[in-house]
């Protein structure tokens, strides 16, 4: 069996923002820990509009190409990390539409969080966003990353340099996320 792949999906797509910097080093340790085929799945690059299809995803009927390729890069993934930062005490809605343009594509995969903002670290968008996954059948796993004052462990040149504490968190989630996944990919071979 392939190894299974990991999509690093980076939620913000406005000018200036800092979410690939942080995408990027996720990316990085994906595949420096070896469970994973990783792919860097960039929404600002994906552009979607906002929810235009007729009928409704679970149905899968996509009359739109964007959606199509959408839900076959979806598709494609056995899990997924899904990096945000915290906007208005959630998470942007560039990623809610995302979320929503699919259904079946997202069930019954794993994803783990990786936050980041101010003094909160992002954990109120991790708030809001859990029960959107769980709608989805995502089963988010309690290993997370959530990056305090994240503006600090950026370098000159933009890159993401962290502590080790959040390196070692790292580590926890991507164990984690190669613990059930295969269990997952079996679940969904079964249905």
């Amino acid at each position: 069996m392939s190894r299974p792949v990991l999509q690093v999906v980076v939620a913000s797509t406005r000018p200036g923002r800092r979410g690939l910097a942080v995408a990027s080093w996720v990316q990085r340790l994906a595949q420096a820990h070896g469970a994973f085929d990783v792919e860097l799945v960039d929404l600002a690059e994906v552009g979607l509009p906002l929810f235009d299809e007729p009928h409704h995803p679970r149905a899968r009927r996509y009359v739109h190409q964007h959606t199509r390729d959408w839900s076959a890069t979806v598709d494609r993934a056995d899990a997924f990390v899904f990096v945000t930062p915290e906007y208005n005490h959630s998470f942007p809605a560039s990623l809610k539409n995302a979320l929503d343009h699919l259904s079946a594509e997202w069930a019954d995969k794993a994803a783990a969080l990786v936050t980041y903002g101010g003094v909160s670290a992002g954990l109120r968008a991790s708030v809001a966003l859990k029960p959107v996954l769980g709608a989805l059948r995502v089963h988010t796993v309690p290993e997370a990353i959530s990056v305090p004052f994240f503006t600090r462990f950026l370098g000159q040149d933009g890159e993401f340099v962290p502590d080790t504490e959040i390196e070692v968190a790292a580590k926890a989630v991507f164990d984690e996320l190669a613990r059930v996944t295969p269990a997952l990919r079996t679940l969904r071979a079964g249905s």
